[in-house]
């Protein structure tokens, strides 16, 4: 494997932040090979040399990372497509761990995507019965009837099995041509959404999601990643546990 940065490769393992990572280089809290590493751009090579992070070895194995994506419209959330089109992946070549996320998104939303190599954490998130809040921000064609807002609270068939959960809507902004509304709901029903207002006959325009539990797409642009803090991390398992 070729050679990379000691703080950038912890950093990529979900240890902290790059600069972060650096402190903890500068403060003698990392070794290489059993000696402690104080330099700043020292360069490892991860398969084979021996990575510790206060007294932890650092492997692919055993740490967990936890990060959010800004998915762009035009990605797909999948690990690979036969039809060559572009997935979040693309977006994280950097990261050398193999993740899995927590709820998709279509080809044409965009949006928070949730990703780790918990697999026990995505469990919390995507199980029914925790009932984990999802945000979104969705553009309409028009503007939608009181009655039609009022149903879709309440739940509307998406098919003839499946009825969706009574779930939260505001209009933000609204104008002869079409309308902003924020939706919360708790479910992840495949295009959950779409297939809500397809049954009122709407059209959606845009869909963005902006929130999964407390986490929020805040500070990030399309395409952009980053990883949690260990106190979001630590928040992030309160709110699943005090929402069971």
């Amino acid at each position: 494997m070729k050679k990379i940065r000691l703080q950038k490769y912890l950093s990529s393992m979900g240890v902290d932040s790059r600069r972060n990572c650096e402190k903890l280089i500068c403060a003698g809290k990392v070794k290489v090979n059993y000696a402690v590493i104080t330099k700043l751009g020292t360069t490892i090579d991860p398969d084979k040399d021996i990575i510790e992070v206060n007294k932890k070895v650092i492997t692919k194995n055993n740490y967990k990372l936890y990060i959010l994506l800004y998915k762009p419209r035009g990605f797909l959330c999948t690990s690979s497509d036969p039809f060559g089109r572009q997935t979040i992946y693309d977006l994280l070549k950097k990261i050398k761990i193999k993740l899995n996320y927590a709820g998709r998104l279509d080809f044409d939303s965009e949006g928070l995507v949730f990703l780790t190599n918990d697999g026990d954490i995505i469990n919390e998130i995507i199980h029914p019965r925790r009932m984990v809040t999802k945000i979104y921000e969705v553009k309409i064609k028009g503007i939608p009837k009181i009655d039609d807002i009022s149903m879709l609270q309440k739940g509307v068939p998406i098919t003839s099995q499946i009825t969706t959960q009574p779930c939260h809507i505001k209009i933000l902004k609204k104008n002869q041509n079409n309308s902003i509304l924020h939706i919360s709901i708790s479910e992840g029903k495949n295009r959950q959404i779409r297939r809500m207002f397809d049954y009122l006959g709407i059209k959606v325009l845009r869909l963005k999601r902006i929130q999964i539990a407390n986490l929020t797409i805040d500070g990030l642009k399309p395409g952009e990643y980053r990883i949690l803090e260990n106190k979001e991390i630590v928040s992030l398992k309160k709110y699943i546990k005090n929402n069971c």
